[in-house]
């Protein structure tokens, strides 16, 4: 375990992690302008095993139902592993890999492997979900947190995209089953794209920055004054329940997401 923070340096784009905050990415900075929101709580952390709320904290695996800590009363929420301390595997200039062992209060054994891979002109965050012993269900996420504004006066973040669907939000903020037209924000609310993500934010006159990934799942949250999250995720909230992707010792669940940019 380490507790250092690991610069990556590509050009003029940095990459700042805190693998000992939840291996998260702290900063993101290109021409010096700072992307992510700041804080312990911010950045862009992982969620994983699971992505969003869970429904009472409660999904069935092998016929037993396993209970979660209500993180979010009534709802377990973004996974385990973002308040944790992760192992520092390698890093380079421009990439590192951290690890993290399931622990409790997940049930089940197994290993998270995280990649950060930097270049001038992109951002790409690889996780994998792997074990040696039972089977689990288990989902992989990203929840960054873009500011709203570069600042120097500049105007709001702009977000486009076209996703196919959007699923209706009941009251308990969790899917209800039924996918409607996508609505106008604010948002809350998880989407289907099943070409895959391609979310673009603009900073006008600044920089433009397209979140992409082969999975078909994105959470669009814009509610707080001071940043917008795009989290592409393997499965919608409560997926642990209604998408369940099976992690066996022979297949395990591998995802990643690219944010690239340029400079307008």
């Amino acid at each position: 375990m380490s507790s250092e923070e690991i610069t990556l340096t590509a050009a003029d784009a940095q990459a700042v992690l805190t693998p000992a905050n939840g291996g998260r990415v702290a900063g993101l900075r290109i021409d010096g302008r700072e992307l992510l929101r700041q804080g312990d709580r911010f950045g862009c952390f992982p969620m994983v095993p699971w992505c969003g709320r869970v429904r009472d904290g409660r999904f069935l695996s092998g016929g037993a139902v396993q209970q979660m800590p209500l993180n979010a009363p009534p709802h377990a929420i973004h996974g385990t592993t973002r308040e944790s301390p992760w192992r520092v595997a390698s890093h380079t200039d421009t990439e590192a890999v951290l690890t993290y062992d399931l622990v409790d209060p997940w049930p089940y054994p197994g290993r998270v492997t995280q990649v950060f891979t930097l270049t001038p002109d992109a951002l790409t965050l690889t996780m994998s979900v792997e074990t040696y012993d039972s089977s689990f269900p288990a989902q992989i996420g990203w929840h960054p947190w873009f500011n709203r504004s570069l600042g120097d006066g500049g105007d709001d973040v702009r977000l486009d995209f076209a996703p196919a669907w959007q699923e209706e939000r009941g009251a308990d903020h969790l899917p209800t089953g039924n996918r409607i037209d996508p609505g106008p924000g604010p948002w809350d609310d998880c989407f289907g794209m099943p070409d895959g993500v391609d979310v673009t934010l603009t900073w006008p006159g600044l920089l433009e920055l397209k979140v992409a990934s082969r999975e078909e799942w994105v959470v669009v949250y814009d509610e707080q004054a001071e940043a917008v999250c795009v989290e592409p995720q393997t499965g919608p909230p409560n997926g642990l329940n209604t998408h369940p992707r099976l992690v066996t010792p022979i297949d395990p669940l591998e995802a990643a997401t690219t944010w690239s940019w340029r400079r307008l």
